[in-house]
C-alpha cells in the first residue's frame, strides 16, 4: 500500500545527501541499473540505500517512495529540483483564467489556441514543445534540447530556432503582439501566464488530493485523485522520439501508477474493498510485474471475503517475476501472503473520523 502522507513521518530532508539523490532518482522512474550508473554506484548499493530510505521514512514500497519524492519537493515535472518559492510565486505559476494556449503532455501531445486545435508540425518540432511545456518552471538551453530530443546524433543544421519560430507562429494568440514562448541568454521557456500545461495541473490536484487525506477528508481526497487521473488521456508523449521523451514518458506512467493506488488505498481506508478490486484487477493485467500492484489487490480481495483469489494472485505474480525476470518475490509480496494465510487482518490504517 503507498503512503503518501507525510503526517508524522520523517522527511526526506533527514536523508543523507547521497540518499537524497536515490530517491530522486526513484522519482523520477528510473531503475536501480539507471541510478547506479548516474551516482556511480553499484547497482546493489542502489538496492540497499533505497531500503534504508523505505525504512527511514516509513514507506512500504517503491511506489511509494516515488509519491513522497514528489510531495516532498524533490521531483518536479521536467526534471531537476523543485526551488523553494514563496506562496505568491506559486500562486502566480498556477493556470489562470486568461491563458489561452493549452498544452497537453499527459497522452499525445496537444495543444489549443482560444479552444481550437492547433497543427504542431513533425514529431521532433513537437519534441521542441513538449521539452518546454515539461520544463515550464524553467529556462530551456539549446543544448538541453539538442541533447533530449537527437541524443547522441544531432541535426547538422541548427534546426531549433527554426522549431521555435514555427512553434511561436502556430501558437500565437489572435491580437497578441508577445509570443508564448520568450527568450533570454541561457535558453527557451513557455510564459507562465500565457500557457497552462496539464501536467502541471495534475500536480496541483495531487497536491490538493495530500491536503484533503491529512485533514481526514477522505472522500474528498478521492474526488481529486480521479480529476487527476482523468487527466490523462494514454500514454504520455505517445510516439515523440528522444531521450528526453522517453525519460518523461516512464515517469508520468509511474506517476500515473502512483496516484491510482493512492485513490485504490483511499478507497480501501474507506471500506470500499470490492470497488477497488475492479481497477486493481485492470492495473494488474497491465503491471504484471509490479509487485506493489500485486499485494494491494491481494488486500482488497483478502478484504472482500475472497482469500483463496488473493493466494492465486500470488503464485500468478510469482510464476511470472521466475520466468521472466528470474527473481523471487519481494517482502512486500511475501509479507502479504504470510498474513492472508495466517488469517490476520490485512486491512488499511482506519480512516480518521
Amino acid at each position: 500500500m503507498p503512503t503518501t502522507s507525510t503526517r508524522g513521518r520523517p522527511a526526506a530532508a533527514e536523508l543523507t545527501c547521497q540518499e537524497r539523490e536515490v530517491l530522486r532518482g526513484v522519482g523520477c522512474g528510473l531503475t536501480d541499473h539507471e541510478i547506479a550508473h548516474a551516482l556511480a554506484l553499484p547497482e546493489n548499493a542502489v538496492h540497499v540505500q533505497l531500503g534504508r530510505i523505505l525504512t527511514k521514512l516509513e514507506l512500504r514500497d517503491r511506489t511509494a517512495a516515488i509519491v513522497h519524492a514528489f510531495d516532498s519537493g524533490l521531483v518536479v515535472p521536467g526534471r531537476g529540483r523543485r526551488a523553494a518559492s514563496r506562496p505568491a510565486q506559486r500562486a502566480a505559476a498556477r493556470p489562470s483564467r486568461t491563458q489561452r494556449v493549452r498544452i497537453s503532455v499527459l497522452g499525445p501531445l496537444r495543444a489549443w489556441r482560444d479552444g481550437q486545435p492547433v497543427d504542431l508540425g513533425h514529431l521532433r518540432q513537437q519534441a521542441v514543445l513538449a521539452s518546454l511545456a515539461l520544463c515550464w518552471d524553467r529556462t530551456v538551453s539549446k543544448d538541453e534540447l539538442l541533447d533530449g530530443i537527437w541524443g547522441m546524433e544531432p541535426p547538422l543544421t541548427k534546426v531549433v530556432p527554426v522549431y521555435i519560430y514555427r512553434l511561436r507562429k502556430v501558437l500565437q494568440v489572435e491580437n497578441r503582439a508577445d509570443s508564448v514562448i520568450r527568450r533570454d541568454r541561457c535558453g527557451y521557456q513557455l510564459v507562465p501566464d500565457a500557457v497552462a500545461v496539464d501536467v502541471e495541473r495534475m500536480e496541483e490536484l495531487v497536491t490538493d488530493a495530500g491536503a484533503a487525506e491529512r485533514a481526514g477528508a477522505l472522500n474528498e481526497a478521492v474526488r481529486i485523485c480521479a480529476q487527476a487521473l482523468d487527466l490523462f488521456r494514454g500514454e504520455p508523449l505517445a510516439g515523440l522520439p528522444g531521450p528526453f521523451a522517453e525519460l518523461e514518458r516512464v515517469r508520468l506512467t509511474e506517476r500515473r501508477t502512483s496516484v491510482t493506488l493512492r485513490k485504490l488505498d483511499l478507497q480501501m481506508r474507506l471500506g470500499r474493498h470490492a470497488q477497488a478490486v475492479g481497477e486493481l484487477w485492470a492495473l494488474a493485467v497491465a503491471r504484471p510485474l509490479d509487485e506493489s500492484v500485486a499485494a494491494m489487490l491481494m488486500r482488497a480481495l483478502c478484504l472482500s471475503d475472497r482469500p483463496a483469489d488473493a493466494l492465486s494472485v500470488f503464485e500468478r505474480t510469482r510464476r511470472r517475476l521466475a520466468d521472466e525476470l528470474g527473481v523471487a518475490p519481494g517482502r512486500l509480496l511475501c509479507g502479504t501472503r504470510r498474513t492472508i494465510m495466517r488469517g490476520r487482518d490485512v486491512g488499511p490504517t482506519p480512516a480518521t473520523p
